[in-house]
């Protein structure tokens, strides 16, 4: 509570029709957790507010509805306005709620998006020169309808001036946390977390859970090159590249791949490819030039030799094979590139 007797951080949402229910609730229950003292809900530190056009409930993509709080007051009366977005091929938000952002933004308030919460901001041209953070799993798709906008997966969340964007599920937490701490102190922050069964704030700069599951990656910065690498799998950037974009020497880097994977980063980011490849054989059916030129080979019959090699079956061999393509899934994990 400020001098005024108002909440220390007052926050207005936005839900999309779909929107992710984990994104919502776990930002919401990191201020709940903040507000008060113990567990007692009290809205006096902070405050949460959903805000509707027509005041109807709304669903979530898990089909559990919420109902909104408020009608669109005005946007200033909240240190932030957080969206939170749905599907990315669902229904649209309703322009009323749309117009509500442009609206925020011209009257200065911090814009938040959570989840596919950037894709909406994104759209309205409210992301335009700032530096986005998205979920791994919507890289490509973010990378392919907004090529003009700097977006990463290698971070939780990210801040820039008054957009903050962040990649969804528990990173919510964190991305809170940090406005907490900002508004009410590191203490109200932390006493959230605990609550939580979150052992510290992690900053912005964290990087995401890998998708490649089972990873044996510990240090963060072998974590941010194995995401660089599976993010530009059509282009093979030069150890010198991926060692520059962490912040390490080609040789620190190599050294601590062969700790952490067993293998350098060249020969990772090969397996991988192949892997890559292999999965698409599976489950697209694009001609092997394409597969090829998606998995940074720009010649095919190098591609179709590096695949046997790996897999001791051509590529071609693979896809028409009775029971192969159509009912497995390649494995991409760390274990099955070595």
């Amino acid at each position: 509570m400020n001098a005024l007797g108002r909440p220390s951080l007052s926050v207005g949402f936005v839900l999309c029709p779909n929107f992710t229910l984990v994104a919502m609730s776990a930002f919401v229950d990191a201020l709940r957790l903040a507000a008060d003292e113990g567990d007692r809900s009290r809205p006096i530190h902070c405050r949460w507010t959903v805000l509707s056009h027509d005041m109807r409930p709304i669903r979530s993509s898990s089909g559990i509805e919420v109902k909104p709080t408020s009608e669109l007051v005005d946007p200033a009366s909240f240190d932030y306005v957080v969206v939170v977005g749905g599907l990315t091929d669902g229904p649209k938000c309703h322009p009323s709620l749309l117009a509500y952002l442009l609206q925020a933004d011209q009257k200065g308030v911090p814009l938040v998006g959570l989840c596919t919460g950037s894709f909406v901001l994104a759209r309205l041209g409210l992301m335009k020169g700032r530096r986005c953070c998205v979920s791994w799993y919507h890289h490509e798709a973010f990378a392919a309808e907004f090529p003009d906008i700097s977006a990463t997966s290698a971070e939780l969340f990210v801040v820039d001036h008054n957009r903050i964007t962040c990649a969804g599920g528990t990173s919510v937490v964190h991305a809170a946390s940090h406005l907490i701490a900002a508004h009410g102190g590191r203490e109200r922050a932390q006493k959230a977390l605990r609550i939580l069964i979150e052992e510290q704030q992690l900053p912005a700069s964290t990087p995401q859970p890998l998708s490649l599951p089972q990873t044996t990656a510990i240090d963060p910065r072998v974590r941010k090159a194995v995401l660089l690498i599976e993010q530009t799998c059509d282009q093979v950037l030069s150890i010198d590249e991926i060692a520059q974009r962490v912040h390490l020497s080609a040789r620190q880097l190599e050294r601590l791949f062969v700790r952490d994977l067993g293998m350098t980063p060249s020969v990772f980011g090969e397996k991988f490819r192949l892997a890559r490849a292999r999965q698409l054989l599976h489950t697209a059916t694009e001609p092997l030039y394409a597969v090829a030129l998606k998995c940074g080979y720009k010649n095919q019959s190098h591609f179709a030799s590096r695949f046997r090699a790996e897999f001791g079956v051509s590529p071609s061999s693979l896809r028409n094979r009775p029971g192969g393509p159509a009912d497995a899934p390649a494995d991409l994990s760390p274990a099955s590139l070595i």
